[in-house]
C-alpha cells in the first residue's frame, strides 16, 4: 500500500510542472513498425536528451512553450531530424527509415560507448549474429554472444554460457522479460533462440541494474519481435540442422500485428522410418522444436497490450519390435520450456510510464519407458520441473531531461518437482503400481527495487539503484538487500572511466549432470542447510570511440567473490538420486574470479569486426572437497581469444570468419597410473590391480583450444523477395580439439597381458561444412 501511495505522489508531482512542455511519444522501425530501443532522442536547444524505453518510449522535458529541433539517432537507422512548434504537451510517433544512403555497412551502438551509463554491458543487432558462421547452417544467438569478452562456451559445440567465471544457472536469461531456465537444444547444440523470432539482444555482465535480480554472473534479455504493422511478409529457412518458418502481418494495420515463428530438425522423419529396417525392428529418431508467437494490440494513444508465447521441446525416441515376435519396448525422452506473458503498456501522463506484466515460465524433463512381452506388461515415468508464475509492474518516471526515475514490484510463485517417479508392472493378471516423489516444494518470492539514473553534469553520469528482495520457503525467509551502481565520467573528449558495483542473490541452485549430451537439471530451492547463492562484483573500465566513430575500444577490469554455492561431494554425483539430495552436495562453497577483458570493434565499412581477449582466473573452494584446498573452477580459461571479421566484397555478397582461441579446461585426471602385481582370487581375475595417483581436484589442464570458422552469404533481391545462400565451414583446419581424456591399455599375447596404460583424447567435431538457403516473401 505504502508503494502505491508513494507512486501516486509521484503522478502528483509530475503533474505540477505545468511550465515544461512536453514532447513525448514512440519511436519505431519504418519499414515494419517494430518499436526500438534505446534510440537516442537529442534537443539542440536544450543540448540535453533522452533515450526510448523498453517499449521504444520517450519524453522530453522543454523549458517552455516554442520551437524545439530535435534529433533521432539509432543503430543501422538513418538520422531523423524534426522541428517542432510546441503550444502545449505533444505526443508524437517517429519512423525511423533503416538502411543508410551509402553502400556500407553500418553497425555502431546507439550511443558511444564512453557517453553510456552503463558497465560490462554489450548489444548485439540481430543483423551482426546473421553474418557469423553458423555450426551445421543454423545460426545461433549464443554462440555469437560467447565470441565476446568475458564469456565462453563450456564445452566443444555447447551453447552454454559461462560469464566472468559463473557457471550457467546464475545466468539470467529473459524472453520478453520472463525467465527462461534452459536454453538448449541438441545437447546444446543449438539455443533455443530462433534469430528470425528476436528484434532485441542485450547482455549485461556486470553493475546490474536494480531492475534486474535473482542470478548471480549476468543478465541476457532477449525480445522477440511484434510482427510487421503494415504488410503481411515471410521468411522460410531449409538447413542442415533445422527448417524454419516466419510469418508476420498486420491485424489492422497500425493498430495490431502478429508473428508466429516455427523452426524444427527434421533428423526424425528420415530416420525413424529407415531404422526399424536396418535394425531389425529398432527404430530411433530425435528432433527439437520451437515455436515463437506474438500479438500486440493498440489500444489508444496510453494503452497497448502485448501477448507473447514461446515453447520448445527435444525429443529423443526409441523402439523395438522385431518380427515374428510378441515383444516389444518404447522410450521416449522429452524436455524444453513453455513461456506465456500478458503485458500491459500505460502511460499516466508523458512523464509517466507504465508496464505491467502476467507471466507464467516451466522447464519440464519427462522419460517414459513401456514394455510388452508375453505374460508381461510394464510402464515406467520420470517428471523433472520447476515453474515460476510471476505478477510484476515497473514505473519509468520521466523527471527531467537528466533524471529517469524507474521503480517497480514483483511477486512470485515458485514450484519445485525435482523427481517424481512412477512405475506400473503386471505379471501374469497380477499389478503393481507406485509413485515417488523424492522431493517436492514450493516457495514465494516478493522484490521491489528502485533506480536513479541522473546526468548530473556533462561529464558525470551515473545509475545508482537499490533491490530488496525477501524469498520464503519452507517457513524461512531469506531478506537481502541489493546495492547497485554505474558510472561513468568523461576525462576528455571520447574518453570515460567507468565504475561498476552490484550486490546479487540467487534463490535457486542447479544440480546437472549432462555427460551424456542428454540433461539431467535439477533445479533446487535454498533450504534450511543450503542458504541463497550470494556474490558482490567490482568493476573498473576505460571506454573510447575515435573521432570517426569507426573503433570502439574497452579494457575493463572486474572481481567478484561468490558463496553458498554447492557442489556434488567427492564420489558422488547425480545418478545417486535426490532422495536427501542435500546429504550428497557441499554447500557453503566459495569462489572468486577476477580478470581483465580487452575489446577493440570496427562499426562501419565494408568490413567490420572485432577482437576480444580475457585474461582471467577462476577459483572454488569447499570445506569437504579436495580437503579444503582452493581448485580451480572446471571452465578456468586464464586466456581466451575472439577474432571476427565481416566483410561485403559486394551488396549480393557477405564474407564472414572466426577465430578462436582459450585455455583448455581444468579437469581432475591421474598423473601416474600403474598395474601392481596381484595374486588372483579366481579364474578370471586379473594377476594385476590399477593404481592411480592424483595431484588435486581439477589440477591438469587440457590442451588448448582453437579453432577457425569461415562462411559467405550469397543475396539475391527481387521486387517480391530477398533469397540467400548461406555456406559455411565450422572448424577450416580440422582441428582435433579434445572433448575428454581417459586411460586406456592393448591387449597383448594370450588376452590377460595388457600395455602399461596410455592417456587417450576423445574428439568432437571434425571439419564441417553445411548449408542453408532462406528467402523472404
Amino acid at each position: 500500500m505504502r508503494f502505491i501511495t508513494i507512486l501516486t505522489v509521484c503522478t502528483m508531482l509530475a503533474g505540477t510542472l505545468s511550465a515544461q512542455v512536453n514532447i513525448s511519444g514512440y519511436v519505431t522501425d519504418a519499414a515494419t513498425g517494430e518499436p526500438l530501443i534505446g534510440v537516442s532522442v537529442y534537443c539542440a536547444e536544450t543540448q540535453q536528451g533522452q533515450a526510448s524505453n523498453a517499449f521504444g518510449y520517450f519524453n522530453l522535458s522543454n523549458p517552455g512553450k516554442g520551437k524545439y529541433s530535435i534529433q533521432f539517432s539509432y543503430v543501422g537507422y538513418a538520422n531523423y531530424n524534426t522541428e517542432f512548434n510546441a503550444l502545449h504537451d505533444t505526443l508524437v510517433r517517429i519512423k525511423l527509415q533503416p538502411g543508410l544512403a551509402i553502400q556500407e555497412v553500418h553497425v555502431n551502438a546507439q550511443k558511444p560507448i564512453e557517453e553510456r551509463a552503463e558497465v560490462s554491458t554489450v548489444q548485439l543487432t540481430m543483423k551482426e549474429v546473421q553474418r557469423l558462421p553458423a555450426l551445421g547452417g543454423e545460426v545461433d544467438l549464443i554462440k555469437a554472444l560467447q565470441l565476446l569478452p568475458g564469456v565462453s562456451q563450456g564445452n566443444e559445440g555447447s551453447s552454454g554460457m559461462y560469464v566472468r567465471g559463473g557457471s550457467p544457472d546464475q545466468n539470467l536469461i529473459l524472453l520478453d522479460d520472463v525467465p527462461l531456465y534452459y536454453v538448449s537444444h541438441l545437447g546444446g547444440f543449438v539455443s533455443t533462440f530462433n534469430p528470425d523470432a528476436i528484434q532485441n539482444v542485450t547482455l549485461i555482465k556486470g553493475g546490474f541494474p536494480a531492475r534486474y535480480g535473482s542470478r548471480l554472473s549476468s543478465v541476457l534479455d532477449v525480445r522477440m519481435k511484434n510482427g510487421h504493422a503494415t504488410q503481411f511478409k515471410g521468411n522460410a529457412t531449409v538447413g542442415l540442422v533445422s527448417s524454419k518458418l516466419t510469418l508476420e502481418g498486420p491485424v489492422k494495420k497500425d493498430t495490431s500485428s502478429y508473428l508466429i515463428s516455427v523452426r524444427r530438425m527434421m533428423y526424425d522423419i528420415l530416420m525413424r522410418p529407415i531404422t526399424p529396417l536396418i535394425f531389425n525392428g529398432a527404430g530411433m529418431g530425435y528432433n527439437f522444436f520451437d515455436v515463437n508467437a506474438k500479438y500486440n494490440h493498440k489500444l489508444g494513444n496510453a494503452d497497448r497490450l502485448y501477448l507473447s508465447f514461446y515453447m520448445g521441446d527435444d525429443r529423443s525416441i526409441t523402439s523395438f519390435k522385431p518380427k515374428d515376435s510378441d515383444i516389444s519396448a518404447k522410450g521416449k525422452l522429452r524436455w524444453g520450456n513453455t513461456l506465456g506473458a500478458l503485458r500491459w503498456n500505460h502511460v499516466f501522463n508523458p512523464k509517466l510510464f507504465n508496464n505491467l506484466t502476467a507471466s507464467f515460465t516451466q522447464y519440464r524433463d519427462t522419460m517414459m519407458q513401456n514394455y510388452k512381452g508375453t505374460g508381461i506388461k510394464s510402464d515406467y515415468q520420470f517428471l523433472s520441473k520447476v515453474s515460476d508464475v510471476t505478477l510484476k509492474t515497473d514505473f519509468d518516471w520521466f523527471v527531467s531531461n537528466s533524471y529517469t526515475l524507474r521503480t517497480g514490484t514483483n511477486v512470485i510463485y515458485h514450484h519445485y518437482l525435482p523427481s517424481q517417479m512412477n512405475n506400473k508392472q503386471s505379471m501374469d493378471g497380477i499389478t503393481n503400481d507406485s509413485t515417488e516423489v523424492n522431493y517436492r516444494e514450493e516457495a514465494m518470492e516478493a522484490n521491489i527495487y528502485i533506480e536513479n539514473e541522473i546526468q548530473l553534469m556533462r561529464n558525470l553520469s551515473f545509475n545508482a539503484g537499490l533491490r530488496y528482495a525477501n524469498y520464503r520457503v519452507n517457513k524461512k525467509s531469506y531478506l537481502s538487500l541489493e546495492p547497485r551502481l554505474a558510472l561513468n565520467y568523461n576525462l576528455i573528449p571520447r574518453h570515460s572511466l567507468k565504475l561498476g558495483y552490484a550486490q546479487m542473490q540467487q534463490n535457486v541452485h542447479l544440480l546437472t549432470g549432462s555427460s551424456t549430451g542428454m540433461p539431467s537439471d535439477y533445479w533446487l530451492p535454498p533450504t534450511k542447510t543450503l542458504a541463497p547463492q550470494l556474490s558482490v562484483q567490482y568493476s573498473l573500465g576505460w571506454a573510447h570511440t575515435t573521432a570517426d566513430k569507426k573503433y570502439e575500444m574497452s579494457v575493463e577490469a572486474y572481481y567478484k567473490e561468490m558463496d553458498n554455492l554447492i557442489s556434488f561431494k567427492d564420489g558422488v554425483s547425480y545418478f545417486t538420486g535426490l532422495g536427501n539430495w542435500e546429504n550428497h552436495v557441499e554447500g557453503k562453497g566459495r569462489g572468486t574470479a577476477k580478470g581483465i577483458e580487452f575489446f577493440i570493434k570496427k562499426n562501419t565499412g565494408k568490413t567490420t569486426g572485432w577482437i576480444g581477449y580475457t585474461l582471467s582466473e577462476t577459483t572454488r573452494q569447499f570445506q569437504e572437497i579436495n580437503q579444503g584446498r582452493r581448485y580451480p573452477f572446471r571452465y578456468d580459461r586464464p586466456h581466451d581469444i575472439s577474432i571476427v571479421v565481416q566483410h561485403q566484397i559486394k551488396p549480393s555478397i557477405d564474407f564472414f570468419a572466426s577465430w578462436v582461441y582459450n585455455s583448455g579446461n581444468a579437469i581432475t585426471l591421474a598423473k601416474e597410473h600403474y598395474m601392481v602385481p596381484h595374486e588372483p582370487n579366481g579364474e578370471y581375475e586379473k594377476p594385476y590391480v590399477s593404481v592411480e595417483i592424483y595431484n588435486g581436484k581439477n589440477s591438469t589442464r587440457m590442451e588448448a583450444y582453437h579453432r577457425l570458422d569461415v562462411g559467405v552469404n550469397f543475396i539475391k533481391k527481387r521486387s517480391h523477395g530477398e533469397r540467400i545462400w548461406r555456406l559455411s565451414v565450422y572448424n577450416l583446419y580440422n582441428r582435433q580439439n579434445a572433448y575428454y581424456y581417459f586411460w586406456g591399455t592393448d591387449i597383448e599375447g594370450d588376452g590377460w597381458n595388457e600395455t602399461e596404460p596410455r592417456l587417450y583424447k576423445q574428439t568432437l567435431f571434425p571439419i564441417i561444412p553445411s548449408v542453408s538457403y532462406s528467402w523472404t516473401f
